[in-house]
């Protein structure tokens, strides 16, 4: 189980991660791309907002709908939504790196994806 205080704690350790708001809500940004932020649409009751691969973003969905899901104010863009309640640590902090990753200039990632190895 998370909350905004674990997702500040993952998404502020990646590079030029700056904590922001977006429509009011807290949010993170790389170089001014959102990449994880608290959704503002009611109807995602407090979910965290994560960009996503277009390609993974319904395999996700599918097989793990009790954490993952979208809203109809989301349908055709890469955003994930993950219900903070039912998910873990570890599973949230891939989330939040692969959405950083997607955001991130390339150079960042490249310098980031090099340390890691």
């Amino acid at each position: 189980m998370a909350d905004w205080g674990v997702v500040q704690a993952i998404a502020a350790s990646f590079p030029e991660a700056e904590e922001s708001t977006s429509y009011g809500k807290p949010a993170f940004k790389v170089k001014g791309k959102l990449f994880a932020w608290l959704s503002p649409d009611d109807s995602a009751d407090g979910a965290l907002a994560v960009r996503a691969d277009a390609d993974e973003l319904a395999l996700l969905i599918r097989t793990a709908p009790d954490r993952y899901f979208q809203t109809p104010h989301y349908h055709g863009y890469p955003i994930l939504l993950v219900r903070l309640d039912r998910i873990g640590r570890e599973e949230l902090a891939e989330r939040i790196e692969d959405a950083w990753l997607l955001r991130a200039p390339k150079r960042l990632v490249d310098d980031f994806v090099s340390e890691k190895s």
